[in-house]
């Protein structure tokens, strides 16, 4: 398993699919599995888009940039950082995954 230790410092636009697993241990069961589900997903599923965006609006990765300490201290870290000291519940984290999943579904059928 990826740890935040062993991720390189890289930083990106937005938070990589690839580092979905380095943040599974940091809530309770129901934040737990719906890391696990995301995971078993392809990349290009609507499940690891919609979880991105939820990283991505929780970090913040839209004012990211490569002069500020997010940046220095890389994608891992930072979203670590964010869900652990994420002060709602799991279950509201789960309600804003499925809001972006909701308008990312509702996106690719309005582009058909």
């Amino acid at each position: 398993m990826l740890t935040a230790s062993a991720i390189d410092c890289e930083t990106h636009l937005i938070f990589p699919e690839r580092l979905i697993a380095v943040l599974q241990d940091l809530r309770g069961e129901a934040w737990q599995a719906l890391v696990q589900r995301t995971l078993t997903y392809p990349d290009s599923a609507i499940e690891q888009a919609a979880f991105v965006l939820l990283i991505a609006r929780l970090a913040g990765c839209s004012t990211c940039h490569a002069d500020t300490l997010r940046a220095l201290r890389g994608c891992a870290k930072c979203a670590r950082q964010t869900v652990a000291r994420y002060r709602g519940n799991d279950e509201e984290l789960l309600e804003i995954y499925w809001q972006g999943y909701a308008e990312i579904q509702n996106y690719l059928i309005s582009r058909e």
